[in-house]
């Protein structure tokens, strides 16, 4: 048995939520004392992410013969036989059951253990100390999702939305920023959605308010995606008067024609989408935004999905999470008439060359710039606004460092020490 078996391997697929959720996984099965076992914390955003946590799971026993590997995350709560009747699979845990630590203690023989995660109703804190190998820290403040759009299944992953009061943010985020973290995250299922569950009502806006004012130590916020249809006044007048909250804004957009919105069930137009990018930049000049797009949504023709094409520069994005649709088992979509596997696919590359045109246009602008880069491995780090950089010498990760942007290399940017 080699010295890496002794420590559980964690294997994540999925959003920042699932992120955080394997730092989670990562102390309680420290704790529980586990020995020479896989943990695969799958995505069931996509059938391509279900399609790779089976080859991850195959993979690892390929490797680790004797591994005991355990299933987890949102694929696994949707499709608990699915992964159950896996030969390379010892068990199978729910995404409630992952952040028990009494889910991991080896007594257990319950090959699947996987509960209603409708039936859940309250979101713990779960005080993550420390993010193995990342600069940035990540802190849940919310889970699940109310909304029910046609083509998504998180819901039947994830549950109904609950937040974490302040207090217990509060409190974690404090105790990131005394273990050294100048940069956190915050994440959740449905972020726009915060705190409308809570006895107070507080929004994300005040949330912000709260923390930045809370945490004078804290260089850098920043926030998982966003509903165009939800952002609350206060995030707003965040978004224009607090610098420490990040230069670059991420929007659930999904597609850029009415119809299709509709067919979606998205609570936001096309116009809407178009006011909320263009209130962004009107508040925070120079801010950089991006957008999760859904390429070949059923019944979409060309002329709607060139309007979708159309919105990317209309609304200046230039980091696009791009999916071509994937129909997923009880979602109302996947009984809608489909577009081919074909065109979806060369329409999501149409889209994906649109984002590299306005990323690279993007990038032009900012030469000459100096930015303030957090340092992620030796060799590079990230902006404020979010922009991949090359460092021209080593530095410590964690660490802000002050840099002038001198050049262009592929998707990122070269920079010199200021």
């Amino acid at each position: 048995m080699t010295a890496e078996s002794h420590t559980p391997k964690i294997v994540t697929f999925g959003c920042r939520l699932n992120t955080y959720e394997s730092e989670v996984i990562r102390r309680n099965a420290v704790s529980a004392g586990l020995r020479n076992t896989v943990i695969v914390n799958t995505c069931a955003v996509t059938a391509e992410a279900e399609r790779q946590a089976r080859q991850a799971i195959r993979r690892a026993k390929r490797e680790q013969p004797d591994a005991h590997i355990i299933v987890t995350g949102c694929a696994a709560q949707i499709s608990p036989g699915t992964f159950g009747a896996m030969a390379e699979v010892d068990q199978v845990i729910g995404n409630l059951e992952k952040l028990d630590p009494n889910c991991f203690d080896p007594s257990h023989q319950d090959r699947i253990r996987v509960n209603d995660i409708m039936s859940v109703r309250e979101t713990a804190a779960h005080m993550v100390g420390s993010f193995d190998g990342r600069a940035r820290a990540f802190v849940q403040i919310q889970n699940g999702c109310d909304h029910r759009c046609t083509f998504c299944v998180i819901p039947f992953g994830r549950g109904n939305s609950r937040s974490v009061p302040i207090s217990d943010i509060l409190a974690e985020s404090c105790q990131l920023i005394t273990r050294g973290y100048r940069e956190i995250v915050l994440t959740g299922v449905d972020i726009t959605s915060y705190g409308r569950d809570l006895p107070d009502r507080p929004l994300l806006g005040q949330l912000i308010r709260r923390l930045l004012s809370t945490e004078p130590k804290l260089s850098r916020l920043r926030l998982s995606s966003l509903d165009p249809a939800e952002i609350d006044e206060e995030l707003w007048s965040a978004i224009q008067h607090e610098p420490r909250l990040m230069p670059h804004l991420h929007f659930s957009i999904q597609a850029g024609d009415d119809l299709i919105l509709k067919r979606m069930k998205r609570r936001h137009s096309r116009a809407n989408a178009i006011d909320c990018c263009a209130r962004a930049r009107a508040l925070r000049p120079g801010i950089t935004l991006g957008a999760d797009l859904i390429a070949g949504f059923p019944t979409e023709t060309e002329v709607m999905f060139n309007r979708t094409l159309k919105l990317v520069q209309e609304c200046g994005l230039s980091f696009l999470h791009v999916f071509p649709y994937s129909p997923r088992e009880k979602t109302p979509a996947a009984r809608m008439p489909m577009v081919p596997t074909k065109i979806r696919r060369a329409r999501a590359a149409q889209l994906r060359a649109a984002g590299v045109k306005m990323r690279l246009n993007m990038f032009r602008r900012k030469l000459g710039c100096q930015a303030e880069v957090l340092v992620e491995q030796p060799d590079h780090g990230r902006t404020e606004h979010y922009i991949p950089v090359r460092l021209s010498a080593p530095e410590r990760p964690g660490t802000l460092r002050r840099v002038r942007l001198v050049g262009i290399d592929g998707d990122k940017l070269l920079s010199v020490g200021l």
